[in-house]
Formats: structure tokens, sequence, C-alpha cells
């Protein structure tokens, strides 16, 4: 059976095509009056709304979210706690780049994470950032540099962590030592106490380089790809083939932002009325790229720009055919949240999985 995953908004939310005129969340005009839920009857704080995006999530069957990382927005680890907190079954993502903080102190919060949300949560790693971005917070590390770094971060991460249980000791550690290029001089260092006997999080990573390919080959556990113009059936293959040098698999995801309505026409109506308020140039037909694949998306304010247009049935068997080539983890992106996300639980997934997507007590995870 496949994983649904929805990508969280990291600023914001609502119908317009444009990102700056979605004012849900407390971002875009007006100009929110608070910074913080208040907490009287009837009152609604901007984290209020990224709230009830979770529990839709959730609620309508999707198996966890995405909180991702958006240096002019919310700030993951902060969403990804509060999503834990909030859910019950759905295991929750944080994107995050290697130069967030140490690796130790990476795994520390996890730990703490994992321990109160019982193993539901999951790593991405934002490797390829935006490089004015990355100097912006003292970030000089540039090119393959980047996935080298990575490969350290995610050995002294994983040497940290004892995912069986281990006696306190005071500061003593188990013994864990590495001496890197980027992160150096680790002496004694692994988890005990309450911070150990918890399962490392699924480690999933992006990108089509050489460099990332081989990240993912040998450190990670779920390839994360976008759709391409000729497909992404190579890229694949290639990836099967360096995990299986390294004696190793990785799963397969693929993030997809959707339009599916009851029909195909309506869909597509969706995508004219927001193509019309960008003041693109040109028909939003043009970027049909057939097989309901459409590469507008990016125009209409979506991290990815190829995505899925098209009557609920239609998503489904195209959702059906990259499973057949390998897909087993779907992160589908959709706004104004909250109602794409309802749409996409009561219409489409189930279409995609017949069995259902409602987790019942039997299939609650347990650590």
């Amino acid at each position: 059976m496949s994983e649904f995953v929805w990508k969280l908004p990291s600023r914001g939310d609502g119908r317009r095509a444009r990102p700056a005129l979605r004012g849900r969340g407390g971002f875009g005009p007006p100009p929110p009056r608070t910074v913080a839920t208040d907490v009287r009857l009837g009152r609604f704080g901007p984290f209020d709304d990224l709230a009830q995006i979770v529990d839709a999530a959730e609620l309508t069957g999707f198996d966890g979210v995405l909180a991702p990382y958006d240096p002019l927005g919310e700030e993951s680890w902060i969403v990804a706690g509060a999503a834990l907190r909030a859910t019950r079954y759905a295991h929750v993502t944080v994107e995050f780049p290697p130069a967030f903080g140490t690796p130790v102190y990476a795994a520390k919060i996890s730990a703490t994470l994992q321990r109160h949300a019982r193993g539901r949560l999951r790593w991405q790693l934002a490797v390829e950032t935006d490089a004015a971005e990355a100097r912006a917070r003292g970030d000089r590390v540039e090119g393959d540099e980047r996935y080298r770094r990575a490969a350290e971060f995610l050995t002294v991460a994983r040497g940290v962590w004892n995912e069986t249980e281990v006696g306190a000791a005071g500061f003593a550690g188990t013994g864990f030592e590495y001496a890197g290029r980027y992160y150096y001089d680790v002496v004694d260092g692994g988890f005990r106490g309450i911070l150990s006997g918890l399962p490392f999080p699924t480690v999933q990573l992006s990108g089509t380089s050489a460099a990332a390919l081989d990240l993912s080959a040998t450190h990670g556990d779920v390839h994360v790809f976008g759709e391409q113009r000729d497909g992404i059936a190579g890229a694949v293959t290639e990836l099967g083939e360096r995990a299986a040098a390294a004696g190793r698999t990785v799963g397969v995801a693929l993030e997809l932002p959707i339009i599916a309505r009851e029909t195909e026409e309506e869909a597509w109506a969706r995508v004219h009325r927001q193509w019309a308020e960008t003041g693109r140039p040109g028909s939003a037909t043009e970027h049909a790229l057939g097989d309901g694949r459409w590469a507008g998306f990016d125009a209409l304010g979506y991290d990815r720009p190829i995505g899925l247009v098209g009557s609920y049935e239609q998503v489904a068997r195209q959702l059906a055919v990259y499973e057949l080539a390998g897909v087993r983890t779907f992160v589908l992106a959709g706004h104004p949240n909250i109602e794409e996300i309802h749409r996409a639980g009561e219409h489409l997934l189930f279409r995609v999985d017949p069995t259902g997507r409602t987790r019942t007590t039997a299939q609650e995870v347990t650590v």
C-alpha cells in the first residue's frame, strides 16, 4: 500500500494564485492583529489555521504531513513539533538543512520528539538550498561539498543514536568516536537513558544529480523526486542501481501538486481562473504535458512546477501508473489547503487505495 503525505503551507494559505495575497495563517493582507493564539472564546490566532490543516490531513486518511523548510516562512521544527502534538497516527516529516546545527543537537531534539510522539518523526534534509539564502545564514559550503557534509551529518547523527535502551551513566556516552571534515572530534558520544531505545527517524533526501543519488544510495531511506517533463523512470532506475551497488534499497517518493475535481472540465476551469489571476501571457493549456500532467504549477505559487490536473478518476489512474513505476510515497500539495485536503481525502485516496485510508485502533503506531 502506498503512503500519502500532505505538504503543509509555510507562508499562510488562501484561494488566491499569488502567494502574497493569501491571508490565512497571519500572512498577506490584512496584517494580523496578533502573533499569538487568543484563548478567549471565539478568537482565532494565526497558528490555528495551520493546526486545522494538520487535523484535516489526519482525519481524511493521509498517512502523514511534511513541514517544509522555508527561510521566509514558519520554522519547520516548530511546525513539526506542533503537528506531532496534535496528531495520534500520522507521521510528521521535518525538512531542514544540515547547517541547522550539529548532528548531535538535531539528534537530541529528535529523540525527545520521538519519545513524546511514539516514533512518528521523519527527517528530510534540504541539501540543495539557495546559495544566497545559505550565505545569509552563514553557510559557506557549496556545490557537491554540501552532499559530503550531509553524509557526515547523517553518519554522526546515527552514530550517537541508540535504538536499544542503554542505562544512564552521568555524562558518559556509549563510545561513539568521529573525526571528520565538517563535524569533528566527537569523543565518547552516544545517547543513554531516556534518549535511547527509540527508532531513528526515517531519512528522506532529494535531488537528481549524481551526488544527490549517491547520498541517498548510501544514507537515505526514501528519495523524494519531483516530476520531470520526460518522467522520472530513468532517475528511479539509476537510484536503484546505485543503492544496489551499496548493498541497500531506497524507497521512492514523488512530490506532486494536484488540482482534482469531479470532472476534468471543472479541474481545468480552476486552473484557468488562477492562471488569469497571475496575469501571465498565453493559455494555461499550453503547459499541458499529457497524461494529466501540467507544467504551470510554479506560476500558481507551488514549489514544484509539474503536477496533475483532472477528474478524481483521471488523477487516481495516473497515481496508479506512478505506483507501477515504483513510487511508494506521494507528497501531495494544493491550496487552499483545508479544502483541497478534504477533496483528496474524500474523493481521491480511496480510488487509489480501494481498501480505504482510515486507520483502525489495531494500526496505531507503538514504540
